[in-house]
């Protein structure tokens, strides 16, 4: 009798301890997310007279709106293809085979994931717009046109492919597929029968996450696309900032939305697939020196497409931050020009780097007691449910999220709009999802009997995850919050909107300096993405140095 009140009581204490962990959560996000876009889409279907409905239908029926969802949905179908037609080889080359510089190497090719998109798209406005690199050397252009956008597409995204795929090829046996050539298959049969079945659900992960990357990308076709080419995001934000009709970008809010679960949807299910369906081996006992002229063949070339992809935009974009080889631009961001900004260019950097810290705090807090609850085996479905709602902040429209903040609260007591903390809040929703990817492989590795036996002894949740789980994941965390700062820094759709003229963060200085006409501008935009790149890329090779489990998705 006793040992079954004991047994009740701590299921009661593991019900109360999960809903507490998730409790932060779920409030964080029904405030500063769901809370924000209902209400500008609530704004733009309804008024005094009631909701208008058949708005939707209206927006859908026209020609432009299909045309915007059409190019939308070809150019992710494309910069996916593409995406992973160039990184599936690189994905190979770091999974399975060892060469001196790899970790470097990988860490390189990182560097543009974790690029606001605004720097990305002025790097490629650097090496094809006008004046740029290929304009002056042969007179080509590839500004304002979809090769530019699938290019910077697939320097954007090339990092997910190798991450999510060569992180698990590197931990599959490969004893399997030379078991099968043993028994007579080609090296070609062997890959096909037995290595890419177990490959397709990392492959389709990491597709479904370009394609949702590519579907609501915003910075890179808001520069390089020019009038002539439009994605769902770049829309929202002309109907929302420059026309105001709230009703339309409403109306294309929800589409976006409906699109972006769907995507996550198949991707969870895929990720699920993933880890239940393979048994996996440590990835360091899998990489070897290369070994015949094809393998050699596959590693020269990534290690010619990494140059090629990777370093030129960022090696042109740091030639013309220096113009003719002074540091006029430099100098110039320490000047306050009167007009852009309220204060000297310069300061961007600065409040880019205290929002970024606030926002790791708050995304820390809140993706580290959102990845303990859903690490527990004891979560019910409504908890696991919940993993998948924590992505949608990467999908949906930041340009919605932000101009929503400015909507919602606007009254006591969230009365927020005058607050510097409004920022950080919108950096943060971004980071969260980061934060609980990098956590939770490492959070569900913990030897379950290792809390259990320390409930045993009398040690509370909190004393619990102290004691037991802390210790095991405090690199882990670390990790989370490097990549947490890198993405709050890069924020733009959502800061856009809220950042304030005498406090604008770097990627926002960056696009207000690129939409004014002069060299001068110009420069000082190069010069800005300079200092935020080598900031961001600091960060990342701190973390690969702190990072010791190779796997995962980022």
């Amino acid at each position: 009798m006793d040992l079954a009140r004991t047994e009740v009581a701590a299921r009661r204490r593991a019900g109360a301890a999960r809903l507490g962990l998730v409790a932060g959560p779920v409030a964080f996000f029904a405030v500063f997310f769901a809370y924000p876009v209902a209400a500008i889409v609530a704004r733009g279907l309804k008024d005094g007279d009631g909701w208008h409905l058949g708005r939707i239908t209206e927006v859908a029926a026209s020609a432009d709106v299909r045309h915007v969802l059409w190019f939308t949905t070809w150019q992710a179908l494309a910069s996916t293809a593409l995406t992973l037609l160039i990184a599936l080889p690189a994905a190979y080359v770091f999974a399975r085979l060892d060469f001196p510089g790899k970790q470097v190497l990988r860490a390189v090719v990182t560097v543009p994931f974790v690029l606001p998109t605004v720097v990305v798209g002025t790097a490629f406005l650097a090496l094809v717009g006008r004046g740029g690199l290929l304009d002056d050397l042969w007179g080509v252009r590839l500004d304002t046109t979809v090769w530019a956008i699938l290019l910077a597409h697939v320097f954007f995204n090339y990092a997910v492919v190798v991450r999510t795929v060569g992180g698990l090829w590197a931990q599959l046996d490969p004893r399997q597929e030379e078991a099968a050539r043993m028994l007579g298959a080609s090296p070609f049969r062997a890959w096909r029968r037995v290595t890419l079945p177990a490959l397709a659900p990392a492959v389709a992960a990491a597709a479904l996450m370009v394609f949702l990357f590519t579907f609501t990308s915003f910075g890179v076709v808001q520069i390089l696309g020019g009038p002539t080419f439009a994605t769902l995001e770049v829309e929202i934000y002309r109907q929302t900032s420059q026309l105001f009709d709230l009703g339309t970008a409403a109306v294309l809010t929800l589409v976006q939305f409906a699109a972006v679960a769907a995507i996550l949807a198949v991707h969870a299910a895929t990720v699920r697939r993933r880890e239940t369906a393979l048994r996996l081996v440590d990835a360091a006992a899998t990489a070897r020196r290369p070994r015949g002229g094809g393998q050699w063949a596959l590693l020269g070339g990534v290690l010619l497409t990494v140059p090629v992809l990777i370093l030129l935009p960022l090696a042109v974009l740091v030639q013309r931050s220096f113009g003719d080889g002074g540091f006029g631009y430099y100098r110039a961001l320490t000047r306050e020009d009167g007009g852009t900004f309220l204060v000297p260019p310069i300061d961007a950097v600065g409040t880019s780097l205290t929002y970024a810290l606030a926002a790791t705090g708050i995304a820390v807090l809140i993706g580290g007691l959102a990845a303990a609850a859903l690490a527990r085996r004891d979560a019910g479905r409504l908890v696991r449910g919940f993993d998948a709602l924590l992505m949608l902040p990467l999908g949906v429209s930041a340009v919605t999220v932000g101009f929503g903040f400015l909507i919602a609260l606007d009254e006591p007591p969230l009365d927020l709009r005058s607050s510097w903390v409004l920022v950080p809040l919108a950096q943060a929703l971004v980071g969260v999802p980061f934060v609980v990817r990098t956590m939770l492989p490492v959070l569900r590795a913990v030897d379950g009997r290792l809390r259990e036996a320390a409930a045993v002894l009398g040690a509370s949740p909190w004393r619990v995850w102290r004691e037991v789980d802390l210790p095991l994941v405090r690199r882990a965390l670390l990790v989370a919050a490097g990549f947490a700062f890198a993405v709050s820094l890069g924020e733009f759709g959502a800061t856009v909107f809220i950042a304030r003229p005498d406090n604008p963060t770097l990627p926002v200085a960056v696009a207000r300096l690129l939409g004014r006409p002069g060299d001068m501008n110009y420069g000082q935009a190069m010069a800005l993405s300079t200092i935020l790149m080598i900031v961001c890329a600091v960060a990342l090779l701190v973390l690969e140095r702190l990072r010791t489990d190779r796997s995962g998705e980022f």
